[in-house]
């Protein structure tokens, strides 16, 4: 499983990096992230605001910061645990 976090390293994208790390830390799953800070990266996805989460390619959420519960059931749905 992969989990994408776009933006370009503001506090609300940091936050949504630490939400989907203890995401997965609780649902044990083998899961890579990674930020996408450029711009033209970022822009691939189609988004209109940051910061955006991607799972397994499929924005899930843009412009906002998902809680860790949030994250976990969009995981669960992504075919994690």
């Amino acid at each position: 499983m992969k989990i994408q976090i776009l933006g370009t390293g503001c506090s609300r994208c940091n936050v949504l990096t630490a939400n989907a790390e203890k995401a997965v830390q609780a649902l044990g799953l083998q899961a890579e992230v990674e930020k996408v800070t450029e711009i033209r990266d970022i822009m691939k996805f189609q988004i209109l605001m940051t910061p955006g989460l991607v799972i397994d390619g499929k924005v899930k959420a843009a412009g906002r910061v998902p809680s860790p519960e949030e994250i976990k059931q969009m995981l669960v749905e992504a075919g994690g645990n």
